[in-house]
């Protein structure tokens, strides 16, 4: 392949917004995968994608920008998840797949309701090629809002993601760290929304932390291995996606799978594998 056509995909401005879109959305949502990975809130990144929908189309109905009905949507979901939590017995992720399936089918039916100019496929599924200026400065500003909450929370929420009863017991701010996660993460499914869509988003939200967490075990470490994962993964996929004339989420969310299995398969096969030839030479 020529120099020329591997430089292709620069030249087209939609492309270009793409590179920059993805680069910039791979920073939040890496930076909330390890969280949600070491918390064991996989489900809740998926159900919260799922529930901003209705938001989305009742924000529409009303005139309302969607942005700010997909964030109202995201945090009814989470306060309506920890209210019935502590007030019936059952445990917390079924009441999450209850409630998510609910809005998100509430959701589908209003988009059927009501005619709209968004198109339901680009919601579902992204529409990272056409994004414009004005997606890419959204998603700045979403970003330095969560590098700053985490920047001033650090300490607060790494306790508090470790070992939640000990920052309890320390009078730490328990319940706005638990509603500032969950704020963070409907910012940042809004940003990511015309980028992969609400079904491929938990793919950004899981997979760089779970390939942080086998390479490190330690929360900071974690942070910039996921990072730059999620970097590499969401511009090198977008660039496979223009040459292989394939949709640009999946492909990101293949890469960053693929990626996956390639550190698991070495963390548990390749690297244990030396590791007993070592063992049986020191014998």
């Amino acid at each position: 392949m020529s120099y020329e056509n591997l430089v292709l995909p620069f030249q087209f401005v939609f492309m270009q917004n793409a590179f920059w879109v993805a680069f910039i959305l791979s920073v939040p949502t890496a930076i909330l995968s390890c969280f949600l990975v070491v918390r064991g809130w996989a489900l809740m990144g998926d159900a919260i994608s799922h529930a901003v929908l209705p938001g989305i189309a009742i924000a529409y109905v009303l005139g309302f920008p969607l942005l700010i009905g997909a964030f109202l949507a995201g945090m009814f979901f989470a306060w309506g998840t920890g209210f019935l939590s502590n007030n019936s017995r059952i445990k917390e992720d079924t009441i999450m797949g209850v409630i998510f399936s609910g809005m998100f089918g509430l959701g589908i039916v209003l988009f059927v309701a009501f005619e709209t100019s968004a198109h339901l496929d680009h919601i579902l599924f992204g529409n990272i090629l056409g994004v414009s200026k004005a997606d890419i400065f959204t998603a700045l500003i979403i970003t330095l809002t969560i590098i700053i909450f985490f920047v001033i929370y650090w300490r607060d929420l790494m306790l508090f993601s470790f070992d939640p009863i000990q920052a309890k017991a320390l009078a730490l701010p328990t319940k706005f760290l638990h509603y500032g996660l969950l704020a963070a993460l409907s910012l940042v499914i809004i940003a990511t929304l015309k980028a992969v869509g609400l079904i491929l988003a938990i793919g950004l939200f899981i997979l760089p932390g779970a390939i942080a967490f086998l390479l490190s075990q330690r929360l900071s470490s974690m942070l910039f291995i996921s990072v730059f994962f999620n970097i590499c993964s969401m511009e090198i996929g977008l660039y496979l996606s223009f040459f292989i004339d394939s949709a640009p989420a999946p492909t990101i969310v293949l890469v960053l799978t693929f990626v996956f299995f390639l550190v698991f398969l070495r963390k548990n096969f390749i690297d244990k594998k030396k590791s007993n030839i070592f063992l049986g030479g020191a014998k």
